[in-house]
Parts: structure tokens; sequence; C-alpha cells
């Protein structure tokens, strides 16, 4: 098929264009960068911004399927910032894929879209959004991507167009640029604590396996089904993640000793850092500050409460299977990391 991947010079979405070529299909990306090292492999680069309608619109002439995984991650203040890129940028993709008559659509959401700052043990795609609490709590990122989902879902069969949306669970691997390098940054500074008892159980995915998973959804909207079969991801979300939850904190000091890095000794309550979350979203917000606050009350129930869940779904409706274990996906981080220190 001829694909285009939004955000396909990005950690995920690298993996994804890489995929597809590895099988032969023809890509473009779209995305702020000019990616040489893409255009050497014959991918059909283009450069704009998510927000510019007129711009991915362009982007979608005779494309087969859309990958949307470009997003605007993290947990900063900026609620326009995150609005404007996650949810506008993919009512444009929804748009353009309309127009230009593209037949399907497999876009990158995240399980905090259902977040509420509770223990999440086991729950499956039935679980509602969690607007309300997120809105409250200031979780920009999370609010802004339940939206995003909610808008795919509902464009599904909608002059032609067949959607879906996956929801991996903190993806890692070689090439992260995000959540591995802010880690061992904390770590080496002295400012990374533990948050609760240490015993909180979360879900990971290996971002190899998460890439394979939209391959394997656009595979799977491309099959002609009755809308009433059960197992037609078509206007549906899935969970996507290693299949077996993770200690969080064990997990932890697993990635620093890969880089050769003490495991983390300090620690304080849920409370005190539902608190000082409090506390700096405030100077924040009221100082108009940049950047993202080094913590927030989302973060803090991020790291001190347990939430894994039930990959049945996937595993039904797409054949998922995570082909690269834990174990595999450590090792090869591990390889990885003394090259990007």
């Amino acid at each position: 098929m001829h694909a285009l991947v939004t955000g396909g010079g990005g950690f995920l979405g690298r993996y994804i264009v890489e995929q597809l070529l590895a099988r032969g299909d023809r890509v473009r990306t779209f995305g702020r960068g000019a990616y040489p090292e893409l255009k050497i492999q014959n991918v059909d680069v283009i450069r704009g911004d998510i927000r510019d309608r007129a711009a991915v619109t362009a982007a979608c002439r005779n494309v087969d399927c859309v990958f949307h995984s470009a997003a605007l991650p993290g947990i900063g203040m900026n609620r326009r910032a995150y609005d404007q890129v996650n949810r506008v940028g993919t009512e444009n993709v929804i748009t353009a894929c309309r127009e230009r008559g593209v037949p399907r659509l497999v876009h990158t959401s995240s399980p905090s879209v259902v977040f509420a700052g509770e223990d999440q043990c086991g729950v499956n795609e039935r679980q509602p959004f969690e607007y309300v609490w997120l809105a409250i709590h200031h979780a920009h990122y999370s609010l802004s991507k339940a939206l995003a989902e909610e808008r795919v879902l509902e464009a599904n069969n909608r002059r032609g167009l067949r959607t879906c949306a996956l929801r991996p669970h903190l993806i890692w691997g070689p090439r992260d640029s995000h959540l591995i390098p802010r880690l061992i940054a904390r770590a080496e500074a002295g400012r990374l604590r533990r948050v609760g008892d240490g015993a909180n159980l979360v879900d990971v995915t290996y971002v190899e396996n998460a890439a394979e998973a939209h391959l394997l959804a656009a595979d799977a909207l491309a099959v002609d089904r009755p809308a009433a079969e059960a197992a037609s991801p078509a206007g549906k979300a899935y969970f996507i993640s290693q299949g077996e939850p993770v200690n969080c904190w064990q997990w932890i000091d697993e990635i620093l000793a890969l880089a050769g890095l003490p495991p983390v000794k300090r620690s304080m309550s849920f409370k005190m850092a539902w608190r000082l979350g409090a506390a700096c979203e405030s100077v924040y917000r009221l100082l108009r500050r940049k950047g993202e606050p080094p913590m927030t009350r989302f973060l803090a129930a991020q790291l001190a409460t347990s939430h894994w869940f039930d990959i049945g779904a996937a595993r039904r409706d797409l054949g998922y299977q995570p082909r690269v274990s834990t174990e595999e996906g450590m090792r090869r981080l591990g390889e990885w990391l003394p090259h990007v220190r």
C-alpha cells in the first residue's frame, strides 16, 4: 500500500516507517523535520505543521492509509499548545482523509485517556474517557488525546473512511528521545524519587511491538467484514502492551543499571508528591513558565498507582502478539544506550 505516516521522523513513527518499508510498502512522511536519513531510504518526506489543514490535505494525496502518530507529548501546562497539535491536528488529518478519499486511518492514542488517578488493573476498552478528571487536574496532553481519539472513532464509516485507535502504554526501546533520556538525566542530577510504596504494576510496550500493532490494525481495516462482525477493528480502540505488567520501580532501576547508574534510593509518599505537583502547577500557571513542571498531580498519580490493561481485544481482532519480549527488549536497549551517552 501507499502509506502516510505523520510524525514519521519521531520515535514510534520511525519504526512504523521502517516496518512498512521492510515489507515493500511505499511510504510518505509528514512532519517538521527534513529527515535526510529517510530520504536515503526512498521515503517521500514532506515538511509541514500538523496544525496546517491545507498542508495535511496535500500530504494525503493518493494515499491508501494514514498512520497518525504525530503528537505533542509531556506534562506541560500550555493547554492551548496540546489542544492545537493533538486535537486540532487530528481533526485536520480526519478532514484530509475524507477530502482525499483515504480509506483507512490508524490513530496513535494513549491509555491515559481513561486514567482517573486510581489503580487500573486489567481494565479493557469498556473503560470510559475521563474528561472531567483530566481537565480538573490539568492533564492537558491526556485530555487532548481523549478528544482526538473520540473524533477519530466518530469518523469511522463516514465517506468510506475506516478508522481505529491504538493505546500503547509507555513505549520504550532504542532511539527513544523522551522517556529513557529523561529518567537518566534526572537520576544523574539526583532528582529522581520513588513515589508511593514502590509496589505498583504498570504496562510497558517495546517500540517494535507498538509499531507492528499499527501495521496489523491497518491490514485488519482493509478486510471487508460485515459492520456487525465482532472481529472488525473499525471504529474501535485497543490497548497495546507487552501483555504482562512490570513493577514500575524495579523496571526503572533496571534501566538505570543498563546506564551504569545506581537504583533509586530516595522516596516520597503519594500524598506528598500530589501536594508538590499541585504547587508546581500553580507556579507554572501563574508565572506562565514554559516547559514542564518537575511534578504534577497527574504525574504523581501515574508514578504511584498500578495501571495495566487487558489486551485480549487486540489479540483477537488484530492478531497482535508482543513478539519482542520485555527481556529481549531490555537487552537491545542495553546495547544501544552506550552509543548515546
